[in-house]
């Protein structure tokens, strides 16, 4: 099951991991420093950036889970 979806807020992605900002990076997104982080959501800024929301949240998922979320 998948950690994240196409309708999270940005702000609560790069809350939930602290990996999280790396992944956005790569793509050449720059959402940790973005104004509007707190009120789009994945699915928007891959729209907008032309980059495909299915691997945005493939490569989220793909982060090590932190030890919270390995008792789950």
């Amino acid at each position: 099951m998948s950690r994240y979806n196409p309708e999270m807020l940005i702000q609560d992605v790069l809350t939930s991991h602290p990996q999280a900002a790396s992944v956005f990076a790569r793509h050449g997104l720059a959402c940790p420093s973005c104004l509007a982080a707190d009120i789009e959501t994945l699915q928007a800024v891959a729209s907008m950036h032309d980059v495909s929301v299915d691997t945005l949240i493939a490569e989220l998922d793909a982060l090590p889970a932190l030890p919270e979320e390995e008792g789950r």
